[in-house]
């Protein structure tokens, strides 16, 4: 008990890192998602192709690569700073992140019944009442199971921000390991239950989404 109070502390140093990487990561995600998921269902094909050459390669790609990429490979190939490591951190999970939405997005407004455009469109609303109006109030409820999973994966993503030197819960649980090989399994515990108990509203907020997401939706 007394080396849990002791390492305790020094663990809850990175839950700011922790906490503001996931929400900006989180915000950055989801607009991502909107973007890209409405971009692919656009009549435009330079659109379209565009938008979904970037959901494949960063879906087909692994999410440690692409910090890597953009902490060094950017800076060095193209001589673009993309700012402070918590920039980058927060950029790259959120792109990751933001395209595996985006097809949740995408799919959710496809699978609105298309007996609601259609009487839509016979009470002469324009494609953009329609959608704003009839479909994406019913897709959104659709979504909101899986942006809240997403949310937690999210979380879980922000342990990889500690690779290029960011000082949140996993990298001190590094230095507290490094310096005490015998305290290893005890420190990767603490670590677990940190995020654990982070994860826990989401994890809450997830089940809410999936009761409101039964309600109001046509079949």
């Amino acid at each position: 008990m007394n080396t849990i109070i002791e390492i305790t502390p020094q663990l809850a140093r990175g839950l700011g890192i922790t906490i503001s990487v996931l929400l900006a990561s989180a915000v950055f995600a989801y607009l991502m998602a909107f973007i890209a998921g409405l971009c692919r269902l656009s009549k435009n094909v330079f659109i379209r192709k565009f938008t979904g050459f970037y959901v494949e390669v960063f879906r087909g790609t692994s999410l440690i690569v692409q910090l890597f990429w953009l902490y060094y490979a950017v800076p060095m190939l193209f001589g673009i700073e993309l700012g402070s490591n918590w920039w980058i951190g927060v950029i790259a999970i959120g792109l990751n992140y933001g395209a595996y939405l985006s097809e949740v997005v995408r799919g959710s407004i496809l699978s609105v019944a298309e007996g609601q455009t259609e009487a839509a469109t016979a009470l002469n609303m324009s494609s953009f009442q329609r959608m704003r109006l009839i479909i994406f109030p019913q897709a959104v409820r659709m979504m909101l199971p899986e942006f809240g999973n997403y949310t937690i994966q999210i979380l879980k993503g922000t342990s990889l921000v500690s690779l290029i030197g960011m000082n949140d819960i996993l990298y001190y649980g590094d230095i507290i390991r490094s310096s005490n090989l015998s305290q290893a399994p005890l420190v990767y515990f603490l670590v677990l239950v940190f995020y654990f108990i982070l994860a826990l509203p989401l994890i809450w907020l997830t089940r809410k989404g999936e009761s409101i997401s039964k309600k109001g939706v046509a079949s």
